[in-house]
C-alpha cells in the first residue's frame, strides 16, 4: 500500500489550489502564537514545489503574517501571560519557555534572530519577547531578518532544485516516509525511557 505516496500528490494538488495562498497566510499567522500549531514550513515546503515561479511571492506571504502573529504573540506575553501560563504548562512547553527566557536574558536581540532556524516553536519566543518587555523594534527586525531568512532560503531552494529532485522524492517517498515514522518512534521511546 502506498501510503505516503498518497499522501505527498493529495499534498502537491492542495499546494496548486488557488486558495492555497490564503491558507498558508492563516497558518503562518497563528502558528506565531497559538500552542501547538505546526510551522508554516510544512505547506510552505510543497507550495513552493509545486509553484516553482510564486515560490519567493510565497516565502513573502509567509514572513508578512509571520511576524504580525508574532505581534500578537508578543501582546499575549506583555498582557495576558497569566491566562496563557497554563496552556504553556498543559502542552508541555514550560521547559523550552524557560529555556528560551535564559536566552532573552544572555542574548536579547539574537535570541530572537536564532529563533527563525531553533526548534524551539517561535510562538516561545514572541510570547516570551512579550514576557520580558523587549523593546519592539529590535524584536520586529529580529523577527524579520531570522524567519525570512528561513523562509527564503526554503523556497529558493526548492524553486531551484526542486523540479529536478522531485521524481527522486516520488519514488523513494515510501522509504522516506516509513524512516521518519521508525525515527519518531525511537526518539518517543528513548524520551520516555529518559524521563
Amino acid at each position: 500500500m502506498q501510503v505516503f505516496e498518497k499522501i505527498y500528490r493529495g499534498v502537491m494538488q492542495f499546494s496548486r489550489r488557488r486558495q492555497a495562498p490564503y491558507y498558508l497566510s492563516l497558518l503562518s499567522f497563528v502558528e506565531s502564537f497559538i500552542l501547538p500549531f505546526p510551522p508554516p514550513d510544512v505547506m510552505l515546503a510543497p507550495m513552493a514545489l509545486a509553484r516553482p515561479s510564486r515560490a519567493l511571492h510565497l516565502a513573502s506571504l509567509t514572513l508578512f503574517f509571520s511576524v504580525l502573529g508574532g505581534l500578537v504573540g508578543y501582546a499575549i506575553g506583555a498582557f495576558l501571560f497569566d491566562q496563557a501560563e497554563p496552556y504553556i504548562i498543559s502542552w508541555g512547553y514550560q521547559a523550552r519557555f524557560e529555556t528560551v527566557i535564559g536566552w532573552f536574558d544572555q542574548w536579547g536581540f539574537w535570541a530572537v534572530l536564532v529563533a527563525g532556524f531553533s526548534p524551539v516553536p517561535y510562538k516561545i519566543f514572541t510570547i516570551a519577547a512579550g514576557v520580558l518587555n523587549l523593546a519592539i523594534i529590535p524584536f520586529l527586525l529580529a523577527s524579520i531578518i531570522g524567519r525570512g531568512a528561513r523562509f527564503f532560503l526554503l523556497a529558493w531552494c526548492l524553486a531551484k532544485f526542486g523540479p529536478a529532485i522531485e521524481p527522486k522524492l516520488v519514488r523513494y517517498i515510501e522509504y522516506i516516509g516509513w524512516a521518519v515514522v521508525v525515527a519518531l518512534l525511537v526518539a518517543i521511546g528513548l524520551y520516555n525511557f529518559n524521563s
